[in-house]
């Protein structure tokens, strides 16, 4: 199961690609960037809070001053404007906002991109799970958006801290999926009111036919793309096939239809990860794509900072949240985990991925390393929703209270710490499941080591004996990245500088002998 799993990621993960792409000035290294925002008018801010709760929220103009890893660039009327839902909740004026370069000035952009988002760390005192839960997502060949860092100035006040979040348009297709004139369709927010599911008011986005009337689906979904056209009816014909087949017709027709791996994967991580506010749990925060060049349909993850079990859904104990979970009606889904042989691919990818990232050794290397980066930063942020104290404590352990700063957040409860959590949530994972076990000889035996672990620039890979065989360096969807002989010594090197921060996998051939593989960490 695995390696069919492994070839099929291969086909659709945008790994190793080659060159400069758009926004690697923002995303390519992990770094915090310095975003200033000058603002002509006077009332900016009451400004912007009054196009928030217009119907329509326009964007005001001003002057970008941005320090990245190349350098420090200049632009003039970018368009600003605040964004969010329940982020905007956020006690004080530390909102989560959007730059548009080419709102005011057509074809401004910087490094190619037009839009970028930024998150401000509503109920999140680590500062960090989206980018995490991004970054694994990508890490395991699930297309996500890229996340960075900022310290952000208005007018050379210090604003706070903020995650940068990539946006999802025709620039993002282009580097990730490498095809861009399909239909983009994003979820609708869904909020106000009450109805099934996670609270959206009866226009969840669930994937639910309701029959051939385009107007039924406007207030559920959003197009991104191709909106002169305005033609829906690739979705409603998808969602009539999703709908409206039998289990077995389903099954056996949904590969012709959609990256059934690539979804799959993608849900499996929001079970491990226990990211409920989107499909499986609200019903919103996600992108399903129409991929022209394959005739398929393709999910994109979106918002991802209620990662590692911040929103609840009703479901209880995050930690322990069943594997198969799911709101209803979610039929996509639902039909997936209901059906045999598409049930024993999604546990193939659970496996798969709590073997390889979903664990202690790759999420606390992750987490230690991301903490390392923006402590000073995060500490500096005197808007934060949190304390400082809140901010070192939740890296390892749970904050509970009655809500608020200090505590569990909003409404109270458990702030799940992303060290404990991944701890405690895999070890659960694994009481609930029978993996199917490799054929990769036990390590005791093998006399492998390889050290330092977790490392930074080199590492040495001793097999303990002299032996003729390679020892391979790959990805986590087997992409080899580097190959030596084994010296007489036993004795290989490999040069990590090349490569991002990220788990790989050390494997040792020899001809007539089981493989020996471990993990590695780059920090």
């Amino acid at each position: 199961m695995i390696s069919r799993l492994l070839v099929c990621l291969l086909a659709f993960a945008p790994l190793g690609l080659v060159g400069q792409i758009d926004g690697d000035n923002i995303f390519s290294v992990d770094q915090v960037i310095s975003i200033d925002l000058a603002f002509p008018q006077v009332d900016f801010w009451s400004l912007m809070e009054a196009n928030y709760e217009a119907e329509e929220n326009e964007y005001i103009a001003a002057h970008l001053t941005l320090t990245d890893v190349s350098g420090t660039h200049v632009m003039d009327s970018v368009g600003v404007r605040l964004k969010g839902n329940s982020s905007y909740m956020h006690p004080g004026d530390k909102k989560s906002f959007k730059i548009d370069f080419n709102k005011f000035i057509s074809g401004q952009n910087y490094d190619g991109l037009k839009k970028l988002n930024f998150s401000n760390g509503f109920k999140d005192p680590t500062c960090m799970r989206e980018k995490l839960f991004f970054d694994v997502c990508r890490q395991v060949g699930v297309q996500a958006p890229r996340a960075s860092f900022a310290e952000v100035t208005f007018n050379g006040e210090p604003w706070g801290f903020y995650t940068i979040v990539e946006q999802i348009d025709d620039q993002f297709l282009d580097w990730s999926i490498q095809e861009d004139s399909g239909n983009l369709f994003k979820a609708g927010d869904n909020f106000g009111g009450g109805g099934p599911g996670g609270g959206g008011g009866g226009s969840e986005a669930d994937l639910v036919h309701y029959g051939n009337d385009q107007l039924v689906y406007e207030d559920r979904y959003e197009l991104k793309s191709n909106e002169d056209a305005n033609d829906w009816s690739d979705l409603m014909s998808f969602l009539d096939f999703v709908n409206n087949t039998t289990a077995d017709a389903f099954a056996a027709g949904i590969d012709f239809r959609m990256d059934v791996d690539g979804f799959l994967r993608s849900a499996a991580l929001d079970m491990l990860f226990s990211n409920l506010d989107t499909y499986t749990g609200s019903a919103r925060n996600y992108y399903i794509y129409h991929n022209m060049d394959t005739d398929m349909w393709q999910w994109i993850k979106w918002d991802g900072n209620e990662a590692f079990g911040s929103y609840a859904n009703g479901a209880g104990n995050m930690e322990t949240l069943a594997i198969d979970y799911s709101d209803s009606p979610r039929p996509l889904l639902e039909n997936m985990l209901s059906h045999p042989d598409l049930y024993a691919r999604y546990i193939g990818h659970v496996c798969d991925l709590v073997d390889h990232v979903f664990n202690e050794v790759h999420m606390h290397a992750q987490i230690d390393a991301t903490a390392e980066l923006i402590a000073p930063f995060v500490y500096a942020d005197s808007h934060k929703m949190y304390s400082n104290a809140d901010f070192d404590t939740n890296l390892s352990s749970d904050l509970v209270s009655g809500g608020g700063p200090g505590g569990g957040g909003p409404g109270g409860g458990t702030t799940y710490g992303l060290k404990s959590f991944v701890s405690n949530r895999a070890s659960y994972i694994l009481t609930q499941l029978e993996c199917p076990t490799s054929d990769v000889a036990d390590l005791n035996a093998s006399g492998l080591s390889v050290y330092p672990n977790p490392a930074k620039d080199r590492i040495h890979v001793q097999l303990g004996r002299a032996s003729g065989g390679n020892v391979r360096l790959t990805n986590l969807v087997g992409q080899v990245l580097h190959t030596e002989r084994i010296a007489s010594a036993g004795l290989v090197q490999f040069d990590l500088t090349d490569l991002p921060v990220g788990t790989y996998v050390v494997e040792v051939q020899e001809a007539g002998l089981p493989a020996f593989r471990t993990h590695v960490v780059i920090f």
